[in-house]
């Protein structure tokens, strides 16, 4: 490690904070539950917790926490689902998922700042509990070593970190709103290029005017190929072909392109030519009729039958200008008559076929098309900034969380008294402190309540839990419920035990672990 800052020492987490108290909930008792799912990853604070009684509350709701406690997420920790308590949520209950940091003598908001440094979360996430579930202990938590700076100091650069991180993120809210900006720019283009505003200067007084057809009256429209491996001869071709998934709104995804065969009697009618237009079918309602232009990328392409293709009579036509048309005044045409369910829509041949269109003559299609590749163009620019600027406003956190950690982001004061006298009194304080016990449980109800959190202590006990959870649950509830919370090896080994037997554990998935159930039962 570097050199320590005037003043500074080494200390633990663990060394500067002391944890929450234990709490048994009456069954009538009102509170805000704190949760993993209460955090916002990105804001880093908590958000809407359920209220809830004490006989509707789960096993974990335990920890009674208090204004300028830290909360640390010990599963996921790359996550990095941290947050200061307010005095908002004090005297609230938390999950036994979070390792409560209660700071002593020293200050939460620097207490707070550290555990999101990117050095905080990486070492965190090297120190995860298997694949099965990764998440970390309480140990491992508070056993990092920190860079202690002076007490004032520690003020000093909270201080100065909650009005530059104020400005970062304001920074990013206002960033934030540029994709919705340039969305609506483009759609506005749209509007007016098929409205015949866009170019209603450029246009004479003794030009042609517009007129309406359906698509089938300007082009031929034909569906793709099947993929059957029952038909397939050892004469067919195997040939790139377009999915839905290529064929996105305004532009084609060819990052991923998979291949058929096609019999070679008929390759010829299902090849794309440059200047054919493509429409999806369907599926999710956002992919309805949703097309682009093909301009021959690949050579001896086809498409799919959920892709239809249609190719203008008439070469003076603008097929990007026809693929505007479709994509912007076409929606609701193909979500007013294309046959839908839930989340789910589709249009058939005949649908497309219809679908009407507002046709200028081909010299101010050319001029269109002109006009709004250019505004495309401007629009696409605005975007590459944006992009650039947002990564630059993602990277400053952290930069600036980090700059603190160093004692690079103010100089240092010797008249402030140095952190080994602040550990020391610490130190010292811990140490004269009464160890805490847990009041014995006289109310009957609580008493049924601690028989059912009991730790489970084999593979039967666990799955009982599991079966007690309805026969599926993920992990963290999992791990809760067994009672485990705190013997996170041993979790795991009843889950190593029972893998394939009588428990379904997903490996790397946030897949539910399920009770494996013998057909033969």
């Amino acid at each position: 490690m570097k050199e320590l800052p005037q003043g500074w020492t080494l200390a633990s987490i663990g060394d500067v904070t002391g944890g929450a108290e234990q709490h048994h909930l009456r069954p009538e008792e009102q509170f805000d539950y704190i949760d993993i799912s209460s955090i916002d990853r990105e804001l880093k604070k908590i958000v809407n917790p359920q209220r809830l009684t004490g006989d509707k509350a789960p096993s974990r709701a335990r920890q009674v926490v208090k204004a300028g406690d830290v909360l640390v997420s010990m599963t996921r920790p790359n996550l990095n689902a941290v947050a200061l308590v307010t005095h908002e949520w004090d005297g609230q209950i938390a999950s036994t998922g979070f390792d409560v940091l209660r700071p002593i003598e020293i200050e939460s908001r620097w207490l707070f700042n550290l555990v999101k440094t990117d050095d905080f979360i990486a070492a965190m996430s090297a120190r995860v509990q298997g694949a099965l579930y990764p998440a970390v202990r309480p140990r491992d938590i508070r056993g990092y070593v920190i860079p202690l700076a002076p007490l004032n100091e520690q003020k000093r650069i909270a201080d100065s970190l909650d009005a530059l991180l104020t400005r970062v993120d304001a920074c990013r809210e206002r960033l934030d709103r540029v994709p919705q900006i340039l969305k609506r720019f483009r759609q506005a283009v749209l509007a007016a290029a098929t409205s015949g505003a866009l170019t209603e200067g450029w246009r004479s007084t003794d030009s042609l005017e517009w007129r309406l057809y359906v698509l089938a009256d300007i082009a031929d429209i034909q569906g793709g190929v099947t993929k059957d491996s029952k038909k397939q001869q050892a004469t067919d071709e195997e040939v790139p072909y377009l999915r839905v998934a290529n064929v996105q709104r305004g532009y084609l995804d060819l990052n991923e392109i998979k291949t058929i065969r096609i019999p070679s009697s008929k390759i010829t009618s299902v090849l794309l030519e440059p200047g054919d237009i493509l429409f999806n079918e369907g599926g999710d309602i956002d992919k309805l009729g949703r097309g682009w232009v093909w301009e021959g990328q690949i050579s001896r392409c086809s498409f799919q039958n959920h892709v239809f293709r249609a190719r203008l009579f008439d070469k003076s036509y603008q097929p990007k200008y026809i693929s505007w048309w479709g994509n912007s005044r076409g929606v609701e045409y193909f979500l007013r008559q294309g046959k839908q369910t839930t989340n789910l829509a589709s249009i058939n041949k005949t649908m497309l076929s219809n679908l009407p269109i507002s046709l200028p003559p081909p010299e101010e299609q050319q001029e269109i098309v002109r006009r709004v590749e250019a505004l495309f163009v401007f629009a696409d620019r605005l975007e590459a900034r944006y992009t650039a600027a947002r990564a630059q406003v993602e990277n400053m956190t952290p930069a600036l969380l980090a700059k603190a950690f160093r004692g690079e982001l103010m100089p240092q004061d010797p008249n402030d008294e140095p952190a080994s006298e602040l550990l020391k009194r610490i130190k010292e304080q811990k140490t004269n402190q009464p160890e805490q016990k847990r009041k014995p449980q006289t109310n009957t109800i609580k008493k049924e309540r601690r028989m059912n959190t009991k730790a489970a202590t084999t593979l039967n006990e666990l799955v009982s839990a599991l079966d007690q959870l309805g026969g599926d649950a993920t992990a963290d509830r999992l791990l809760i419920e067994s009672g485990l919370s705190d013997d996170i090896d041993r979790f795991f080994e009843l889950l190593r035990e029972g893998r394939n037997t009588l428990l379904d554990v997903p490996v790397g998935s946030n897949r539910p672990i399920r009770r494996i159930v013998d057909a033969n039962q």
